[in-house]
């Protein structure tokens, strides 16, 4: 056998080597595949075996109504998680989130203004607040640890105030420039009225004691310049 023809036999068992390879990587190739889309297959049919997805992890979940309209969104908002639902015109009308301060549950009119607040806060109290269309606070309901408080409120100011601290009830009530000008309490000893002119001053007290009602007027100084019965 010449070289040429030992050479020539040489090139055609590399060619058919190189052949070979091909083939085997390519089979490898395809078994790798089929094992895994079997390994997918099977665990996304235990998954729906089972119906619970142990876990998923997201940024923002938007659900979407018949028409394609974002609806609701759960999200990371004000530096906490947020849900927000809107209504069929794509406006926010209720927002519920947690923040370094608490969790609070906002209400929004038509016009996504705020009207009512429920917020509970670090120190366990606990707030409800009505505004108007323009955001204006109108009334609140706080509840706190050592009582209750409701105030009412005009578009400018507080107007009046209900309390029942500890066991003391008592009612406040404001002038249109926010002044205290009349107070009721009761006391342990029985219930007291102190009105009060525009500069601050108490110039009247009617109370009700165990020794019997007294009314007190004073002056702008406030003393006593009548008293019933005489003190």
């Amino acid at each position: 056998m010449t070289t040429e023809e030992r050479l020539e036999i040489l090139e055609r068992e590399l060619a058919r080597a190189k052949k070979w390879n091909r083939w085997f990587l390519a089979s490898l190739g395809l078994a790798v595949c089929l094992i895994a889309l079997g390994w997918y297959f099977a665990g996304t049919t235990g998954r729906a075996a089972e119906g619970v997805v142990k876990e998923v992890r997201a940024k923002k979940f938007v659900l979407v109504d018949a028409n394609g309209k974002e609806r609701a969104e759960l999200a990371m908002i004000m530096g906490g998680p947020g849900l927000t639902l809107s209504d069929e015109n794509g406006k926010g009308r209720a927002t519920l989130f947690v923040d370094n301060d608490g969790p609070t549950l906002a209400l929004q009119d038509e016009n996504e203004k705020v009207r009512a607040k429920l917020n509970v806060f670090k120190d366990s109290s606990a707030g409800l607040t009505m505004l108007d269309e323009n955001e204006k606070v109108r009334a609140g309901l706080h509840a706190f640890k050592d009582g209750t408080k409701l105030t009412l409120a005009d578009e400018n100011c507080t107007r009046a105030e209900l309390f029942v601290f500890k066991d003391r009830p008592s009612l406040d009530l404001f002038d249109e420039n926010g002044k205290g000008r009349a107070e009721l309490v009761l006391l342990k000893d029985g219930p007291w009225l102190g009105l009060v002119d525009e500069n601050g001053k108490d110039r009247a007290e009617l109370f009700v004691f165990k020794d019997g009602p007294t009314l007190n007027l004073k002056d702008k100084n406030r003393k006593v310049i009548w008293s019933a019965p005489k003190q």
